[in-house]
């Protein structure tokens, strides 16, 4: 089974999913602090035996795998999320692959797969937080 979080300033939304893309299950958590919010994921997921999770995240989040920050959320105004090495604690709870990458690059990458990007060459997504990526011409 495959983990999946999107994780928003206002909720997290968790779905598990086999390896043809069907959701077997989901579940929208709130965002409070990291503590309570991560409490209700490892509940949602340890339902479930994992092989890989897949994690797009609200940020500003370190996604440079060189960096000492990498898997943080950093400076974010999300009280208690600040300095959160949010991908580090996913590690310690799970022993599976987990891929990190920010809330956009996960939508845009999803749209690409599953949606538009099925019929068109081009995809652009534009979130809330003034996230922007576009794929062009593939």
């Amino acid at each position: 089974m495959l983990g999946a979080i999107e994780a928003g300033g206002t909720k997290f939304v968790c779905a598990v999913g086999n390896d043809k893309g069907d959701v077997i299950d989901k579940i929208n958590i709130r965002t409070t602090t990291p503590e309570q919010t991560l409490t209700n994921v490892f509940e949602f997921f340890d339902k479930h035996n994992l092989s890989f999770i897949g994690i797009g995240s609200f940020g500003p989040i370190d996604i440079n795998k060189n960096s000492k920050k990498y898997g943080f959320i950093t400076t974010t105004p999300k009280k208690g999320w600040n300095n959160f090495n949010f991908l580090g604690v996913m590690k310690e709870r799970y022993s599976v692959p987990i891929a990190w990458t920010t809330d956009v690059n996960a939508a845009t990458y999803g749209e690409y797969k599953k949606g538009n990007g099925k019929v068109r060459t081009s995809v652009l997504v534009s979130e809330s937080g003034v996230g922007q990526l576009l794929i062009t011409g593939y």
